[in-house]
């Protein structure tokens, strides 16, 4: 292993930075050659490349988003735009990669594998809905950001005496909601792996105007229902002025929690460490408090498990 690739895919997440750096500094502690690829899998069929050293990374382990930049690559799912990555790689004599992403991400990894490319997966997305690993890297600091933002629309909820709908990414997986929504304090948690029961949300609206609650939270993860429609609806059925904050793309920003840049530094490293020890299509992932790898067949195959406990803690807490 003499030269070794690392490149960000999809969306970006905050510690994507730090995984890099751990990367980049642990391929140069053990005398390997080490190249930054831009623009993720676009880049590499384009050859996007360039060598990386250890001032390429300083100052970034604080850093939200990622150096290396990111793009999505649909050419890169095609059989011609896989042997153009081939083709690359084999010109700049890459003997390894490590790939920092999510599903789609890993996928394309996989393919790499089964060509015949040692391959790494770091699995780094928000929406932490990769089910072989507890936790992916940037999931804690966007649950931090939607915490933040919870308290800041209570402040103003309260003042006027409203109910508001907060919604936070994750179309398919509910965690971000789930957490954010138990750490925050909402009211109620509108998840896509639990049927809305929209008039529970206003018996709660309606039981906390009874009692004096000045406001009420409702974190609704993107893809469950509309917002302005259920906004509409709550209002109707409740009376209480009801308004909508979609929090976008702020989640993917800001700088990682200490929890996200630790897990990123030691995936970052293992990830390196594999590739000299011979592995390819493996997966890193975060597992009963330590850092793991499986094959990325089988870290791909596995569903997402919903915390229901969690749900159920969360409705107890929010009568």
């Amino acid at each position: 292993m003499k030269t070794i690739g690392v490149l960000t895919s999809g969306g970006d997440a905050p510690g994507m930075n730090a995984a890099i750096r751990a990367v980049v500094r642990t391929s140069i502690y053990n005398n390997v050659r080490i190249l930054g690829i831009k623009q993720g899998y676009n880049g590499l069929i384009k050859g996007n490349i360039e060598e990386m050293n250890l001032s390429s990374v300083a100052d970034i382990i604080h850093r939200g988003g990622t150096i290396l930049r990111t793009a999505r690559c649909e050419e890169f799912q095609t059989d011609e735009g896989i042997e153009k990555a081939l083709n690359v790689i084999e010109v700049f004599n890459i003997d390894g990669l490590i790939i920092l992403g999510g599903d789609g991400s890993f996928k394309g990894a996989k393919k790499l594998s089964e060509a015949g490319v040692p391959t790494i997966g770091v699995p780094c997305t928000i929406d932490n809905d990769m089910g072989y690993t507890d936790y992916t890297i940037g999931f804690f600091t966007a649950v931090e950001t939607v915490v933040d933002a919870i308290s800041k629309i209570r402040d103003t909820s309260s003042s006027h005496g409203r109910a508001n709908i907060v919604e936070v990414m994750g179309r398919s997986c509910g965690d971000i909601a789930l957490f954010a929504g138990l750490a925050g304090g909402a009211e109620s948690i509108i998840v896509p792996e639990e049927a809305i029961d929209i008039d529970s949300v206003c018996r709660k609206v309606i039981k906390g105007r009874n009692r004096g609650k000045l406001h009420s939270i409702i974190a609704l993860a993107e893809g469950v229902g509309n917002a302005y429609e259920l906004a509409k609806e709550i209002e109707e059925k409740t009376g209480a002025e009801t308004k909508v904050t979609i929090l976008g793309h702020i989640q993917r920003g800001g700088t990682p929690t200490a929890f996200d840049r630790i897990i990123a530094s030691k995936m970052g490293n293992k990830a390196v460490e594999l590739l000299i020890e011979g592995k390819s299509g493996r997966a890193m992932g975060f597992k009963d408090n330590d850092i793991i790898d499986l094959d990325i067949d089988e870290a791909l195959s596995q569903e997402k498990a919903f915390d229901r406990e969690m749900y159920e803690v969360a409705k107890i807490l929010s009568i």
